[in-house]
């Protein structure tokens, strides 16, 4: 009850509960034979508090009470039952009664219910458990993967936007003196490379007169002036365009023209690849520079004196307004494997998000990351130069792979996480085994391509390193991890992430090249267990950018109509394969699984059976036309171990035993060399053009003779036969 009414105030309260006819309703009776019975106890002597009473503290909260608390009784001055009034009598008798037969039933039943609570509580996890084994792992990483997206959403949401640039800066202020980056017996800290690249902006300002929203290209190999020339085109605002080394001619001016690049910033060591394009580039009015003291080409300025003489300052940050998540950080290129190289563009969103990947499998600032990937691609410029930028770790670089200065360079950096990508772990694992193969600090290996065989074998010698193995394509909108380091696999169907990232499996007939599609026109999806082409929703949260100056390869990367009208997905290029529990395995590519004898031959599988031979080193499969049968046949391009002898008896039985009939084989091609691109993957265009012709190929070949039950020597007269339909395959 209120106490700051009066007495004359307190009628009112009552009579607003009378019915139509003047007379009080029930709960208006009750409250006034409560309230006379208050009056008749005040009236029997000086007042009291009674048990149900309860004054109000601060803000009209009652004290001795909180608003998820019971009642507070004031026993300290509680009245004798004989003292209380009318209302108080039934009270006391109401408390008696619950202290009887209620009570008794209340003891009996809350015992059986707490030990109910108590089975539930274990019987709910087992149960999960058994129906689902990867829930808790899988909400759990949904959580870490929550936690980043939304970092670096809320750092570009901010004005002005946080970039990874401005994360490295936040390191600068804070740990100057930390190594960033070591290279050879050099060490760049944070302030030496924050220095350095402000003297580069204002050099390039100066010199090339760039101006934010420019395209500038980089045409570099692995060395320190990759960092500190991304870190100055980035405070300059220009967007970056990573020229692959190994691009010439035609394909290099292709890549500088989809970029729209108006400068070139390239190595001495690229000086022929430089002076094949310079007379188309300076038509075209491209300016060209060479990051050294000195220039090998006429014509060309060197620009390292100028960026020595300029102001160690950074330059103002007008250059960057506009900046935000959608912004074109820079553009890297597909890796070539075919055809010509596509710029696909990363936007300042996407880079945070590619360079957080390491910090979600676990690097931290006190890491030393290994790399010798090349920095124009993703992996290696983004997932282990950017991760670093990121959390504020050191970076190793080496300018080439060498497998036998591997591990001793990870003694000698201290290294605790390494790179790799595509046949990087095999070439270690072919190294002659020694004494102190896991002498060494690495707890962490990231990358891609790892295949199951490797990776038990890489365990097995190098002992328990912790194997984050991804899979993304460089312009993908989403990809997977394997968090719960499932041998083999690429990463999981977490059902959590998939409500903010839709993918789907669906089949995919590869003698036409295209989806399978029902009577509707959808797409079909794969079953457990069933190969499927990848394909990934296009939302806001999973945007796909596209490849610059080639909207018509960009269209041709979406999907539409996948699994309802008007939809649309991107189309990933892969074959991928979902196990019941929810584990995704990479299979192939769309373009290198082929057909042959009414069945898909996985090139990736036959590749893994035919490496367990102990005379093969290395092996690429791909599938070869032959005159008058449908489909491909296959072909595998090997390249023996060293001291070793090509066994075709051997290999035939091999073959026979592990192989189905329609996946052996039917011819060898025996190289010194396998070819492969700047990221280690395998090249398959110039062998499958070649084929099998002994007249136009110089290698040695072999052909699959059922007959003898062995590879035998492929002779001029043999392809005749095959080319004119004598010999059947």
């Amino acid at each position: 009850m209120d106490r700051g009414r009066t007495e004359g105030q307190r009628p009112d309260r009552w009579t607003a509960g009378l019915a139509e006819d003047g007379q009080p309703d029930s709960r208006t009776a009750g409250r006034a034979d409560r309230h006379a019975g208050r009056q008749a106890g005040r009236a029997s002597g000086p007042w009291q508090p009674c048990p149900r009473s309860r004054s109000r503290g601060r803000g009209g909260q009652r004290e001795g009470s909180s608003r998820g608390g019971g009642r507070k009784t004031n026993r300290e001055h509680e009245p004798k039952s004989s003292d209380l009034g009318p209302r108080h009598g039934p009270k006391v008798t109401r408390r008696t009664l619950a202290s009887g037969p209620a009570a008794l039933v209340a003891m009996a039943v809350l015992p059986a219910l707490v030990a109910l609570l108590a089975v539930l509580l274990v019987l709910v996890p087992l149960v999960a458990a058994r129906s689902a084994p990867f829930l808790w792992r899988d909400l759990a990483f949904f959580g870490t993967m929550a936690r980043s997206s939304l970092r670096c959403r809320r750092r570009l949401a901010a004005r002005p936007a946080t970039t990874l640039l401005d994360v490295f800066r936040q390191h600068v202020r804070l740990r100057p003196r930390h190594p960033l980056l070591l290279f050879q017996d050099q060490v760049f800290t944070f302030e030496d490379l924050e220095r350095r690249s402000n003297r580069a902006a204002w050099a390039l300002r100066r010199r090339a007169g760039l101006r934010g929203g420019r395209t500038v290209a980089v045409f570099l190999p692995n060395e320190p002036a990759y960092l500190w020339t991304w870190l100055a085109l980035a405070k300059l605002g220009c967007p970056m365009a990573c020229l692959n080394c190994n691009v010439r001619g035609r394909a290099l001016r292709h890549a500088l023209e989809a970029a729209e690049a108006t400068v070139v910033l390239a190595s001495p060591e690229l000086r022929e690849a430089v002076e094949e394009v310079l007379p188309d580039l300076r038509r075209d009015g491209v300016s060209v520079f060479y990051l050294s003291a000195a220039s090998p080409t006429a014509g060309v300025e060197a620009l390292l004196p100028a960026i020595e003489a300029a102001p160690a300052e950074p330059p103002p940050a007008g250059h960057r307004a506009g900046v935000g998540a959608n912004s074109k950080a820079m553009y890297i290129y597909t890796s070539g494997t075919t055809g010509l190289p596509k710029a696909a563009v990363i936007t300042e969103m996407k880079m945070m998000m590619v360079a957080s990947l390491a910090r979600i499998c676990g690097l931290r600032p006190h890491d030393v990351v290994y790399t010798t990937l090349p920095l124009y691609h993703s992996a290696g410029l983004l997932v282990g130069l950017g991760g670093c930028l990121d959390v504020g770790a050191t970076c190793v670089l080496r300018s080439k792979f060498s497998a036998s200065q591997f591990w001793p360079d990870c003694r000698r950096y201290n290294v605790s996480v390494i790179q790799y990508v595509g046949e990087l772990m095999r070439y270690l694992c072919h190294t002659p085994q020694r004494a102190d193969d896991r002498e060494h600090g690495v707890r962490m290996a990231l990358g891609n391509g790892l295949r199951a065989e490797v990776w038990r074998e890489f365990l097995r010698r190098f002992g328990p390193v912790a194997v984050w193995e991804f899979y993304g394509a460089t312009e993908g909108n989403a990809g997977f991890i394997n968090y719960t380091g499932k041998v083999g696999a690429v990463g999981r169907a977490n059902p959590f992430i998939k409500l903010f990232a839709p993918f789907e499996l669906v089949r995919y007939n590869v003698e036409l090249d295209e989806p399978v599609r029902d009577h509707r026109g959808l797409c079909v999806p794969t079953k457990p267990g069933e190969t499927g082409l990848l394909v990934i929703k296009i939302t806001k949260n999973t945007p796909f950018h596209g490849y610059a100056g080639d909207a018509q390869k960009t269209q041709k990367k979406i999907l539409r109509d996948v699994l309802a009208k008007g939809d649309a997905f991107f189309n990933s290029g892969d074959l991928l394969m979902m196990d019941a529990e929810g584990f995704i395995y990479f299979q192939d590519r769309v373009g290198d699984t082929f057909r042959w004898k009414g069945e898909n031959v996985a090139t990736t599988e036959v590749e893994a059976t035919l490496a367990l031979v102990s005379f093969i080193q290395e092996v690429n499969v791909y599938g070869v036309a032959v005159p008058g049968c449908e489909g491909r046949c296959g072909m595998a391009a090997v390249r023996l171990k060293d001291g070793a002898a090509f066994d075709g008896d051997k290999l035939f039985a091999f073959t026979q035993d592990t192989l189905p009939a329609y996946a052996a084989p039917r011819f060898i091609r025996i190289q010194e060399a396998l070819e492969v691109t700047g990221t280690f993957k395998q090249c398959k265009t110039h062998l499958v053009q070649e084929g099998f012709d002994p007249t136009q190929v110089r290698d040695r070949l072999f052909l699959r003779d059922p007959a003898r039950r062995a590879y035998v020597p492929l002779s001029a007269a043999a392809f005749r036969d095959i080319q004119e339909g004598r010999l059947l395959l």
